[in-house]
């Protein structure tokens, strides 16, 4: 799958966009900004792992229910990031799955998991989290804006460099490595999570 924004789910990027759609529903007058959350489409429920991904959700809810990402959900409750994810935010996570995790040698993410490796594990993690929501438009017009390529910058403060190959965003790590958004626009109550084939590493 390909990093193709759908209309209707950014038509509803902004998680604002339903506090202005029902302060709008009872104002006589309302903003401009509020009469534009008010004719846009809700947020939908897509599929990610076999489950439902409720907009109504945080993150963490969400990819528990995903029988692609039980890897990712054992890192970040073995890192202590659960609370954080659950959080307000809103936050952007590229999410690898279990595929992905696979792809790394042998015995990588044993070991990461044990408590002696919690700030390795943690600084890769939160190498996949950028603040704020960046949905598949934006990230593409930034991409656009910046001659083929955009600079992320991460909550772990490294940067992933987004690009284009076809229609599909590309992210190239601190080490060199590349990884697909494979499923895009997966928005949750506190953010965006967009689903990729390869584990980013951090400097």
């Amino acid at each position: 799958m390909t990093f193709t924004p759908n209309r209707t789910l950014l038509a509803a990027g902004v998680a604002a966009c339903a506090v202005f759609a029902s302060a709008c529903s009872n104002a006589e007058t309302p903003a401009p900004e509020a009469a534009e959350a008010a004719a846009t489409p809700a947020q939908e429920t897509v599929m990610v792992g076999g489950a439902a991904m409720y907009p109504d959700r945080t993150i963490v809810q969400n990819a528990s229910e995903s029988a692609d990402h039980t890897t990712l959900v054992a890192a970040v409750t073995a890192a202590d990031l659960a609370g954080t994810l659950s959080g307000p935010g809103p936050f952007t996570v590229f999410a690898p799955t279990d595929a992905a995790f696979a792809k790394l040698p042998a015995g990588t993410v044993e070991s990461l998991v044990e408590p002696a490796n919690k700030a390795t594990l943690t600084k890769i993690l939160t190498y996949h989290v950028v603040a704020g929501q960046v949905a598949a438009a934006d990230l593409i017009a930034q991409i656009n804006a910046g001659g083929g390529s955009a600079a992320l910058t991460t909550v772990e403060g490294g940067t992933l460099t987004a690009s284009l190959r076809g229609d599909s965003v590309i992210l190239t790590d601190e080490k060199g490595g590349t990884a697909t958004v494979t499923q895009a626009d997966v928005f949750q109550s506190n953010g965006v999570i967009h689903v990729t084939d390869t584990v980013s590493m951090p400097n």
